[in-house]
């Protein structure tokens, strides 16, 4: 009985290792180390990169390990763009604009389409079948173990081509979507986020992190509130054209308006609430960078994003009782279903749910034979 700890890059942030099924003893230590995860499809298990975790590791298993190389995933190429393809992805980026679809939708349609093109770039686009569409989105699944989401992303690209750069009739796409895997969001203990939110020194990085948690915010969101969005005298903060175009109003914190003023009054944004060095919005990549060090000094779930965040307010609000529909409106959800992923958050207790048992039990005069 021997278990497995595979070698990656020094920069990977998790360690990855095969337990044996009969090894009881080793999982229970396992499951005690903060941040552990089994990877049901790969049947492994992981913890974060440090060289502590890596010395703990190899003292669970003693003389009873090896170390072996992960199998890498085929890299997906870098190709260069041929002139037809270039006029083909402007006739997309024309519709995009047309449409009035979003910037990230071109970057991820864009990028889709160049490898599709490139596939089929010695044949007639118009004479591309559906099974043949299907047999390449089955390629890159088994290549290049592409997400559920990647591969949505793929169909739609080439649905959107079809439909409204070539003009073709919606029947050409009866493609087979993959279904979406219902995993549940993860979420952080109250105790967690305050760990994380008092972490940054910097006002405006404290800011940044408790507008999205305090008000539920999508990253997007975040970085395109204005200074007039922040309705101090209404006790509101107003969301203009979020996910899906619609503007919405969700909860102002008190103590969020006080931080705010400390940051207003110490950096001065014009336009934008959080302004970057040059005076445009701030970065994503720069929020997301804040909340990566804050979690790491925090010493919290490694796995957290900064979307983490806004599954967190959701689920703590529910906590405290807050009707779901209102959440709802809060978050900017179309539909109550998106919502209600969140009831499956909530941890079981026994002094809010009781058992049927427990009910049936107390209620008869049934003793123990």
């Amino acid at each position: 009985m021997k278990a497995i700890i595979y070698k990656d890059q020094p920069t990977a942030r998790r360690i990855k290792f095969y337990l044996p099924p009969n090894a009881k003893n080793w999982r229970d230590r396992i499951k005690a180390i903060p941040g552990r995860f089994y990877h049901h499809q790969q049947k492994l298990w992981s913890i974060a990169n440090t060289n502590e975790n890596l010395t703990l590791l190899k003292q669970i298993f003693g003389e009873s390990f090896e170390e072996r190389p992960l199998a890498k995933t085929a890299t997906i190429p870098r190709i260069e763009l041929s002139e037809s393809m270039k006029t083909e992805l402007e006739r997309v980026h024309e519709k995009i604009i047309l449409k009035a679809y979003s910037h990230s939708t071109w970057k991820s349609y864009r990028g889709a389409l160049t490898y599709f093109f490139k596939y089929f770039e010695n044949r007639a686009l118009l004479d591309v079948t559906k099974p043949e569409i299907e047999s390449y989105v089955a390629k890159w699944i088994v290549k290049y173990k592409i997400s559920e989401n990647k591969q949505n992303t793929i169909i739609n690209a080439i649905k959107f081509y079809y439909e409204h750069v070539l003009e073709q009739p919606r029947e050409y796409y009866n493609i087979q979507r993959p279904k979406r895997s219902k995993t549940l969001p993860g979420v952080l203990s109250m105790q967690e986020v305050h760990a994380i939110l008092k972490q940054p020194k910097n006002t405006k990085h404290k800011a940044i992190l408790c507008a999205i948690y305090s008000s539920g915010l999508r990253l997007s969101e975040v970085l395109n509130l204005r200074v007039e969005d922040v309705r101090s005298v209404d006790g509101y903060l107003f969301i203009k054209g979020a996910k899906g175009k619609k503007d919405r109003r969700t909860i102002l914190s008190s103590h969020l308006l006080e931080l705010l003023r400390r940051y207003y009054m110490e950096y001065k944004p014009s336009y934008w609430l959080f302004e970057g060095q040059t005076g445009g919005k701030y970065s994503a990549r720069s929020v997301q960078n804040i909340f990566r060090k804050a979690v790491k000094s925090s010493n919290v779930n490694p796995w957290a994003t900064v979307h983490t965040l806004r599954h967190s307010f959701a689920t703590h609000l529910l906590q405290q009782g807050t009707n779901l529909r209102y959440i709802q409106g809060l978050l900017g959800h179309s539909s109550s279903k998106t919502t209600e992923i969140y009831t499956h958050l909530l941890k079981v207790d026994n002094s809010v749910v009781k058992s049927p048992l427990d009910v049936m039990m107390e209620s008869s005069n049934l003793v123990n034979t």
